[in-house]
């Protein structure tokens, strides 16, 4: 494989890229794997992309020095043919790759992000907030989530996941926020859920993420903490902690809201230690799995080939994502 040189044709944004068109600039590594092929050989698998999608490409040549220079998280230098394959999708034949040059690159060119900035959204998590009346609840989220508060800034910037959805920088806070406005939206329509228990349970469900992913916004991973504790554990430790530290905070509600966060995957077998088992529970569980699902859409169709209208297999929806008729695509694309 020989070193990419310095761009010969202007940048083109990933999911601009049209079957057959030669590429040569810059990407970054979101993923790289050592996988061995059916007839025993080794190859390096990249998942490439831009703030605007990603792509895959496969290397079989001097892998020693790929995988050196191709660590998640890091640019690199590409130069290639973009293929979109029937059956795996976007795809780049690579000519050569390298070292990025130098200033021949904004980084916030090559990362995902949220529809929204952050200060939209800590805006509407205030106001949000300042619809809940329980005093405790009131002052447990102004003890976690307060803006002066050190959980605040690693809340704000936190990842959602690995990869399936809000996989960036201010996802926790998207996530969260989308997920604690629909379950206060819910809870007017059935009778019998206290609302202040589940939008607070919905703003810190996921909160355990602070400890479980890194922050880095080129190479988001699992921390050892998360590896070897989990998500659910460490947020109930959290919100559990702070609400020891809040005099006279009323067992009742303490054990409403843990449950929560206990319960919020839904089942034993995806991760809960305990299933849904109030009102509460079940409603945060069910909007959080929805907004899940809908930011592996968002995902998804950053990555969707020109021209495409469905995606291939994913597990983050379990199916094939649809994205309409073709004629949809240019207003897809402005807005």
């Amino acid at each position: 494989m020989t070193s990419a040189r310095g761009p010969t044709v202007f940048d083109v944004l990933v999911r601009d890229l049209t079957d057959g068109q030669d590429v040569d600039q810059v990407l970054l590594v979101r993923a790289a794997e050592l996988h061995t092929g059916r007839d025993a050989t080794q190859f390096l698998k990249l998942s490439l992309g831009d703030r605007s999608g990603q792509l895959t490409a496969i290397v079989r040549d001097d892998l020693p020095e790929a995988r050196e220079l191709c660590q998640a998280g890091r640019a690199i230098h590409v130069a290639g043919r973009y293929e979109v394959h029937p059956r795996w999708g976007a795809q780049l034949a690579l000519g050569a790759l390298g070292e990025a040059a130098p200033g021949s690159f904004a980084f916030d060119d090559l990362v995902d992000g949220p529809p929204h900035s952050a200060e939209t959204m800590e805006i509407e998590v205030r106001e949000l907030v300042a619809t809940v009346q329980d005093p405790h609840l009131r002052a447990l989220l102004d003890r976690v989530l307060g803006p002066h508060t050190p959980t605040w800034e690693l809340y704000r910037r936190a990842p959602a996941a690995k990869l399936y959805h809000q996989a960036y920088v201010h996802g926790l806070l998207e996530h969260c926020l989308t997920v604690a406005q629909g379950v206060s939206a819910m809870a007017s329509t059935f009778p019998g859920i206290d609302r202040d228990v589940a939008v607070t349970g919905a703003l810190l469900h996921d909160i355990g993420k602070l400890e479980a992913y890194t922050a880095d916004p080129a190479a988001i991973d699992l921390t050892d903490a998360g590896r070897l504790q989990g998500e659910i554990p460490l947020g109930y430790y959290r919100v559990r902690r702070a609400i020891e530290e809040l005099p006279g905070f009323p067992p009742e509600t303490a054990q409403a809201l843990l449950h929560i966060v206990l319960s919020h995957h839904g089942s034993l077998e995806h991760g809960s230690p305990v299933v849904p088992c109030t009102r509460e529970a079940w409603l945060v569980h069910m909007i959080d799995n929805l907004g899940g699902k809908l930011g592996s859409f968002d995902r998804l169709e950053k990555g969707l080939a020109p021209g495409a209208a469905w995606t291939g297999f994913d597990r983050g929806v379990g199916a094939s994502a649809y994205f309409g008729p073709l004629t949809a695509e240019p207003e897809r694309r402005a807005a």
